[in-house]
């Protein structure tokens, strides 16, 4: 592998962006091996002090930062910013979570002994990065582990790794030693190496329910290893008994199409009262026409920019045709303005006669709708899915959501809201194949550290008062 390479294109332009040999596994494990001790002996404070002076070097570089994940992934400029201002951001938030989540506790206990709770870190730990969000969300990983003493080998995706390559230089120039973040360039074959390496102890995924499982099955045999798996979603968002059809629109518009529809909190499924069908999808329509999309230093600012790559834009086109050939209507076409280029304007489908929905996760800007005339059956509907991972509400009544909440099978569950835009300051996390169970963001303090109960006493004092011969 020593002589091959990576090579990162932009999406928007098809220009060579960035390339970097392939790393290895093996070596990157062994490196971030021998350092974690050290790093896991430092005192918390210290460490804290360090990811602020990252979240420095971030915010010094944030405007090159910023360039760099627009061009790399395609997004436009004001949401490349928002994600390096995530990446600031998640240092003070992970502080705050580490000092809730795994406070050092200590209880009473009978004859003068005490009850101690601290934590420890689990090692090396594994990261495997998404390219939708290519800094913010390994970082949301790495930070919290690092805070928790742990050493981290980070394998960005193939397809965003200079956006991964710099998040580690940010690191490295703010004191984290060389040996506690390492950098795995590679594609599948070097994600699969790092994933399935014995001198890990633990692996933080981010990306599809495909490779997740996958994973899941691979770690079914080490128990002793952390795995936190974040994958992605098939949501609904619900619209229903709203006077507010032109903001309803909005709402569904900015949870189908933001990023692309390249996020796994996107909404895929719009699930609607069939009395305000035709009024809804007017609204869509007339907004959707109005959406700009193009490369990511356009002026004026576009709403999307392209999908990650040509094949992905390829999929979601064959994905779009065989709803149409199973029985979809459609509402606005999947159009590809450049050819060689993966721009695709947003479109809908109406999939409400198909007698099999697919329960696939199409990342990208294709929105399936769904007529429906009682709220029960709209909830069985969004219920009608393996993924569990966000859902959305759109209804000026509460009872309406109180039942919505009560019912619903998502770990993020919101009420006049779009499905995405998820808080780092809250957990972060779903059920079914989003995830299992080891929700991130807040949370991620969770699964970096484990806890060590210990019964503690400065005497030893025992006896044993039954039982016993007379001696």
């Amino acid at each position: 592998m020593a002589d091959q390479e990576i090579v990162s294109t932009e999406p928007a332009t098809g220009a060579v962006l960035w390339r970097r040999p392939v790393g290895n596994a093996d070596a990157e494990v062994a490196a971030a091996r021998a350092a974690w001790a050290g790093w896991a002996a430092r005192p918390f404070a210290y460490r804290a002090e360090t990811l602020r002076r990252f979240a420095n070097v971030v915010r010094a570089k944030a405007d090159a930062f910023t360039d760099l994940i627009a061009r790399e992934t395609g997004k436009p400029i004001w949401e490349a910013r928002g994600e390096v201002e995530s990446v600031i951001a998640k240092v003070e938030i992970s502080i705050a979570a580490y000092a809730d989540r795994t406070a050092q506790r200590r209880v009473d206990a009978p004859m003068g002994s005490r009850m101690a709770v601290r934590h420890k870190p689990h090692g090396v730990l594994a990261v495997l990065g998404p390219y939708n969000f290519p800094a913010h969300l390994p970082n949301g990983h790495i930070v919290p582990a690092l805070l928790a003493g742990n050493a981290v080998v980070f394998k960005p995706s193939e397809k965003t790794p200079a956006a991964g390559a710099m998040l580690v230089d940010c690191y490295r120039a703010a004191g984290v030693p060389e040996g506690c973040v390492r950098l795995l360039v590679g594609g599948a074959a070097e994600g699969k190496a790092l994933a399935a390496h014995p001198d890990i102890d633990g692996l933080l995924f981010t990306g599809s329910a495909h490779t997740g499982l996958a994973l899941n099955r691979a770690f079914a045999d080490h128990p002793e290893k952390i795995l936190a798996l974040e994958m992605g979603g098939n949501n609904p968002i619900v619209v229903w008994d709203t006077p507010d059809i032109h903001t309803a629109a909005i709402l569904v518009a900015q949870s189908a199409f933001t990023s692309a529809g390249q996020r796994c909190t996107a909404a895929r499924r719009l699930i609607v009262e069939g009395r305000l069908y035709d009024a809804l999808i007017d609204q869509l329509k007339r907004l959707t026409s109005r959406i700009i999309v193009g490369e990511p230093h356009a002026d004026p600012a576009p709403f999307m920019g392209p999908v990650i790559d040509n094949e992905a834009a390829d999929q979601l086109t064959e994905s779009f045709l065989a709803l149409l050939m199973n029985g979809g209507r459609a509402i606005r076409h999947l159009e590809r303005p450049i050819e060689a280029r993966p721009f695709l304007y947003p479109a809908m489908i109406d999939v409400t006669a198909m007698q099999n929905r697919p329960d696939l996760e199409l990342f990208g800007p294709i929105l399936q709708v769904i007529r429906c005339d009682d709220f029960d059956e709209a909830i069985a509907i969004a219920n009608d899915t393996r993924y569990g991972l966000s859902a959305s509400l759109i209804s000026q009544t509460p009872a309406l959501y109180d039942r919505f909440w009560a019912n619903i099978r998502a770990g993020v569950v919101n009420w006049n809201k779009p499905t995405n835009g998820a808080s780092s300051g809250a957990p972060f996390g779903g059920i079914g194949w989003s995830g299992n169970h080891r929700p991130s963001a807040y949370y991620a303090a969770d699964y970096c550290a484990y806890p060590v109960v210990s019964n503690e006493a400065e005497a030893a004092r025992a006896s044993i008062g039954i039982g016993l011969r007379d001696g």
